[in-house]
């Protein structure tokens, strides 16, 4: 999981415009205005190669009891609670206020590794002004400008210094075969996903309780079987944006999107006894956008009759249609039925994904699809298709060269698909086929 890095400190010392600067973005309202954010605001940014996810704040009064200050201080508790890095921020030209030290007082009781920057610094000699701020006792204070990008990038460096963050190196990029296979449990809130992974692990190692929303956070857990390296990972339910109110929800949802992302392998997990939803059709395809190898599994199989077996295995043929290629299984995870087969897809599924694509064989497949059944023409010509290479992994990729290419329709891509799927046995991973035309170096 990539580092998360809250910014802290009181109203209108700049931290919603440090965010803009540390996420490249605008996503955060800026104006000379104290109180402007109250619910916590959540993007990404990117040093090197180095990824983070940042967390902006409302103004934080650690002793407000009421009112709506006392909610956005619950926001920030929360914002540092899930962050592994704080950012405290002061403001250079104001001073030190009695508020920085109930702040500072906080901070240190919690123990979370903590960066301390003075905002606001443009301009400021670097000496008796910053001073004051090492009462904090907070140590080394750091002269930031964020409005002018001054200081930025050392604050980076320090805050992930600070985390000890192992960077990948080139045998880690390059994909080891000792890598942990990064295996994440999705699905709508309450279908059983913590009871899953208990009973995989033998434990009651996640709080499984009989409530929606008992999970809030992506909760890793390493695993082993079979002497195969796993990293299970217990993701927050997801329901429609509609329904989603708590702030900590929100940042629950965030969370999970990213967890899917950066997983090999997804297992869906769907509710027997509700049966096939929209909102499990939405998951679904935000798994297959993100290209991640797919098995799915039906929980509280025990809990139905006959009937309605028949009626949800009719429901995911007709509701998830574009899952074809991926393995379904029943199972009960709070009696530890059925589970053993789910393994075996897992492991075919990520086979699947990290499957290597030989050139001659995948031309060879080409040339043949073509002379069973040609590309439609259009107009006076007819795509060409001449050659075909993998160009990625999890999920795989395979690229189609040619003449007119721009002409091949998705029903005939489909059909290519399919051709690819029944010679390498790509079951459990989705498979995309991009097209590349020839350039005519005569066309102008």
């Amino acid at each position: 999981m990539i580092p998360v890095i809250a910014l802290v400190g009181r109203p209108n010392v700049g931290k919603s415009t440090l965010f803009n600067r540390l996420t490249k973005s605008r996503d955060a309202i800026v104006a000379d205005f104290a109180g402007l954010t109250r619910d916590r605001h959540y993007g990404k940014g990117r040093l090197g190669a180095r990824e983070y996810l940042v967390i902006d704040t409302g103004g934080f009064e650690p002793e407000a009891d009421q009112g709506i200050y006392f909610e956005m201080a619950k926001q920030t508790r929360q914002a540092v609670i899930e962050s592994d890095v704080v950012v405290f921020v002061v403001d250079a030209r104001a001073g030190l206020s009695a508020q920085d030290h109930d702040i500072a007082n906080y901070l240190r009781r919690l123990g979370k590794p903590t960066v301390l920057i003075a905002n606001k610094a443009e301009g400021m000699q670097q000496g008796l002004q910053l001073t004051e701020f090492y009462e904090l006792g907070l140590g080394e204070v750091m002269p930031v400008s964020a409005a002018h990008g001054q200081g930025v990038r050392s604050l980076l460096e320090t805050a992930l210094e600070a985390l000890d963050w192992p960077e990948e190196d080139e045998d880690e990029a390059g994909g080891d075969e000792n890598r942990p296979i990064k295996l994440a449990v999705a699905g709508r809130p309450n279908v059983g996903k913590s009871t899953l992974i208990n009973a995989w692990l033998g434990e009651e190692r996640l709080v499984a309780f009989d409530m929606p929303g008992t999970t809030r956070d992506a909760i890793s857990v390493p695993f082993e079987r079979d002497g195969q390296h796993f990293e299970l990972i217990d993701t927050a339910g997801l329901r429609r944006k509609g329904k989603v109110f708590e702030a900590i929800e929100k940042f629950s949802v965030v969370k999970t999107l990213q967890a899917i992302e950066n997983a090999n392998v997804v297992l869906l997990l769907l509710d027997a006894t509700q049966g096939i939803t929209d909102q499990d059709a939405h998951i679904a395809g935000f798994i297959v956008e993100s290209g991640r190898a797919l098995t799915i599994a039906v929980n509280k199989w025990d809990a139905v009759d006959s009937y309605q077996r028949e009626l949800i295995e009719r429901s995911i043929a007709q509701r998830l249609p574009f899952l074809k290629f991926a393995k379904v299984h029943t199972i009960s995870a709070k009696k530890r039925q059925g589970l053993a087969p789910v393994w075996k897809s897992i492991a075919a599924a990520h086979q699947a994904a990290t499957r290597k694509l030989p050139t001659p064989q995948l031309t060879r497949i080409l040339l043949e699809a073509v002379q069973y059944q040609a590309p439609k023409r259009s107009g006076m010509f007819r795509p060409k298709l001449r050659y075909a290479h993998q160009g990625g992994m999890n999920p795989p990729v395979v690229v189609v060269h040619g003449n007119s290419l721009e002409h091949v329709t998705d029903a005939y891509k489909r059909y290519l698909e399919g051709r690819i799927r029944a010679v390498f046995d790509l079951t459990g991973t989705p498979l995309r086929i991009e097209m590349k035309t020839s350039h005519n170096p005569y066309s102008d």
